[in-house]
């Protein structure tokens, strides 16, 4: 065997084992009794201490070594050997003990965060989340001395490779800026409309699940290689080939849920369409999650609160749940979904103040990593960043800073990458339908194979061949850029409305 071929071989067998760990995280998450944790914790934190063993195998040097000389290599190779080293680079920094006790720490705060949300208590789970908070620092250091990163850009790096916070500051403070006066303009111009008309209800969760999987069948999503299921908080997991998202549902109101369908639908189609050549070897992974997002974003925020979607989806929405009367009108429908309105939950956050819920945990979490705030400060200082960012005072911690798993379950880094996403989203559905006119009017008919079938050509089937801003250029024509976030902002807002 070529020494490509060798760590082609170790690193599908290291698929493998990722594929199982992500079943047994989505059971835990959504199926596993509360009496199975302890046991289910012990298997999960084995699982990851034999993937680390495997990812930080040193043969791996050598292989990569001979192989980075191998002159017969293809496109896909040397960029799956670009991959390797990133990855095999980074999971050297870390000893196992540490990534042992990191993946203990973290069922066992996951499991508590259930608990504590529901009860709105955060100084019960306060010494769980010390522990994971206090891991999270130790893996940045170790990995940032590797890097010759910050702790915390060398924790984002697993989320955003090459992102930093440098980049992410001169972004969100520009965004900080702009969206309170944007949102007070599309508030003054959304109040010169007539008030909306209640939808009644209650609203069944079966019916509510039944449309749902009509509308993912609608955008694309293969049913033969995934599920939909209910969960605490809304996710895209499983395995490759398997490709798993959930919900949460309220008989209240049907129309939060729905939306978190077709977003984790976004997700889930990047899953499913990546390379199959190459899906259990890195350079067939997602890019990044800014561009996982994107697509979430894209399929929800761009293409599902659009209006050639809606007046696809509207009478479908009032023939599941027999309404009547104009507040299901597919313009009453649309205006709904773009209603702004600065509230406390983040999944449930309109698209023009989504940015300021990220926005106040991505400094949270960076003034956390650096020890710059105690963590039993962090209730006092969410209620105080959201009423700066949103004008909303926060009436208990169920609704503040326990609403999100992200934290309990290890993902520092992560948020930022939320409204990286919907920049992006923004650039690249501009870019499609500027390539594809057919694309919107094929929304419109519930057609969504003209988007699908661009973003599988361009976004999906490219997988991690190219770095994050090599592949936006290649896909849009130029990198990251927040002026086209903007204007689509100010076009479905002031413009349309």
């Amino acid at each position: 065997m070529t020494a490509y071929s060798n760590l082609a071989a170790h690193f599908g067998r290291i698929a493998a084992l990722s594929n199982a760990v992500g079943i047994l995280q989505w059971d835990s998450d959504v199926m596993m009794p509360k009496g199975a944790a302890e046991t289910r914790a012990e298997s999960t934190a084995l699982l990851h201490v034999l993937r680390h063993g495997m990812v930080s195998d040193v043969r791996i040097g050598d292989w990569l070594g001979e192989a980075e000389g191998d002159v017969s290599l293809g496109e896909w190779e040397r960029a799956n050997l670009r991959e390797i080293r990133r990855v095999w680079t980074v999971e050297t920094a870390l000893p196992a003990d540490l990534v042992e006790a990191s993946s203990k720490a973290v069922s066992a705060c996951e499991m508590r965060w259930r608990q504590a949300r529901a009860e709105a208590d955060f100084a019960g789970l306060l010494p769980y989340l010390g522990e994971v908070l206090n891991l999270q620092r130790q893996i940045g250091a170790a990995k940032g001395e590797k890097l010759g990163l910050s702790p915390y850009d060398a924790l984002l790096n697993d989320y955003e490779p090459g992102g930093s916070a440098a980049k992410i500051d001169t972004l969100f403070d520009d965004l900080a800026a702009f969206l309170p006066g944007f949102t007070q303009e599309a508030m003054e111009v959304q109040a010169r409309r007539p008030a909306l008309e209640p939808l009644g209800g209650p609203f069944p969760t079966e019916t509510q699940r039944a449309l749902g999987i009509r509308l993912m069948a609608a955008l694309g999503y293969d049913f033969e290689r995934g599920r939909l299921d209910i969960s605490t908080h809304p996710f895209c997991g499983g395995a490759d080939n398997d490709v798993r998202i959930t919900t949460r549902y309220d008989e209240a109101d049907f129309t939060k849920a729905l939306m978190g369908v077709l977003h984790e639908t976004g997700h889930a189609l990047y899953e499913q369409g990546r390379p199959q050549g190459y899906l259990n070897q890195p350079v067939g992974a997602a890019r990044g999650m800014s561009i996982h997002e994107s697509q979430s974003l894209l399929m929800e925020m761009q293409a599902c609160r659009s209006r050639p979607f809606l007046d696809f989806a509207a009478p479908l929405m009032r023939e599941s749940f027999a309404g009547t009367g104009p507040a299901w009108e597919s313009e009453a429908m649309w205006r709904r979904y773009t209603r702004v309105e600065p509230g406390f939950i983040r999944v449930d956050a309109d698209e023009v103040t989504y940015p300021a819920h990220v926005i106040l945990r991505y400094r949270l979490e960076k003034a956390l990593i650096a020890c710059d705030m105690p963590l039993a400060e962090l209730p006092a200082a969410w209620n105080e960043g959201l009423k700066s960012l949103l004008g909303v005072t926060v009436p208990n911690d169920r609704l503040g800073c326990l609403q999100d798993i992200h934290w309990p379950s290890g993902g520092w880094g992560y948020f930022p990458t939320y409204t990286l996403g919907a920049m992006t989203a923004a650039q690249i559905f501009d870019a499609a339908c500027t390539a594809e006119p057919g694309i919107l009017p094929g929304i419109g008919k519930g057609d969504f194979a003209p988007l699908v079938g661009w973003l599988r050509a361009h976004i999906h089937g490219r997988g991690s061949l190219l770095p994050t801003d090599a592949l936006l250029t290649e896909a849009t024509g130029r990198p990251l850029d927040a002026g086209v976030f903007k204007a689509h902002l100010r076009r479905r807002y002031i413009d349309e409305a």
